[in-house]
């Protein structure tokens, strides 16, 4: 209730509006950003049994659905599919992302070909999950998950010092606030190490914050890979390679790499009838980031594993490569 209260400021919501639900309401997104904040500012919901890209668009047509609460998969669909121009979609007039990341590029070519808005949040099951996002009043810029909610407090700590973040450095993203979790049932010890005793709350995400107060995420704190002592975040790679035309679908991993103790492996998803190599990709994303970033590694795939949030299943991505590696 603390959290639906807090969002309810920063949402241009009332009964004129209409959101199409299709993220699980078993996931505590769908439960509280769709169902419970938008029944709470008297909005419609539009209720999908899952995401199917045509039925998701003919509901979207059909109901005139003006707000959209999305994971960063249906935002990539809806920027590169070609079957969205079958639809009319003019209604909508701003498409939230949660979940997972959503880079910047791939929101300013969803705006650009839809001529709507489209911003995004922060959270995790332990905030309930809010504690960032994106005011509709505010032009922030793509890519940032904006601000903290009223009556958040958000620190940055350096994860290798435990002492807070210099201004303008990156750090580990720690939250209090009303919405915060008590504890996980039934097991002190991993509450311990996820909330301290004065109730701040270490998500585990790497965050910075610009000039202007916005908030961008990075990268979680245990996906960063160490190439020859520097951290690279696979969010970022995963963003550049979005980027490229023919690139549906994109994940990185660390992988054990002999020079520089871990290198970034690209697992990418072809645009389908698009010829595409790993020499190509690999050239594309040196293109565009510091030498030490670069991908070492691709492997072609049909689909990325993701969980029904969009978050990307690395650990099966990770069981996959050691089992290459044993055979």
């Amino acid at each position: 209730v603390a959290n639906i209260r807090q969002c309810e400021p920063l949402f241009d919501v009332d009964e004129n509006q209409r959101i199409i639900a299709v993220l699980p309401f078993f996931h505590i997104y769908g439960l509280t950003v769709l169902m419970n904040i938008g029944l709470s500012m008297g909005a419609s919901l539009v209720t999908l049994p899952r995401f199917d890209l045509e039925q998701f668009l003919g509901a979207i047509q059909e109901h005139k659905v003006t707000r959209v609460y999305a994971a960063p998969p249906m935002v990539l669909a809806l920027a590169k599919h070609p079957i969205v121009d079958n639809y009319d979609l003019s209604s909508v007039q701003v498409i939230f992302s949660g979940a997972a990341p959503l880079d910047q590029e791939l929101a300013e070519l969803c705006e650009r070909r839809l001529n709507l808005r489209v911003c995004q949040g922060y959270g995790m099951t332990e905030l309930s999950p809010v504690s960032h996002a994106t005011p509709d009043a505010v032009d922030a810029p793509r890519g940032c998950v904006g601000v903290a909610l009223p009556n958040t407090e958000s620190m940055l700590v350096d994860p290798e010092t435990g002492e807070e973040a210099a201004e303008g450095e990156r750090g580990e993203l720690w939250v209090r606030g009303p919405q915060v979790m008590k504890g996980y049932l039934n097991n002190s010890e991993a509450t311990a190490a996820t909330l301290d005793e004065d109730g701040w709350l270490h998500t585990g995400d790497v965050a910075l914050v610009d000039d202007d107060g916005f908030f961008w995420i990075v990268d979680r704190v245990k996906e960063l890979i160490k190439y020859k002592g520097y951290q690279v975040a696979p969010a970022e790679l995963e963003a550049v390679l979005l980027s490229h035309p023919s690139i549906a679908d994109a994940a990185v991993i660390g992988v054990p790499d002999e020079e520089g103790g871990e290198a970034p492996k690209a697992f990418v998803v072809p645009v389908p009838g698009q010829e595409l190599t790993a020499a190509q990709v690999m050239e594309f994303v040196t293109s565009k980031v510091a030498p030490h970033k670069k991908v070492r590694h691709v492997e072609f795939l049909d689909a990325i594993p993701k969980a029904a949030s969009g978050k990307i299943f690395r650990k099966d991505l990770r069981a996959r490569e050691k089992q290459k590696s044993a055979s």
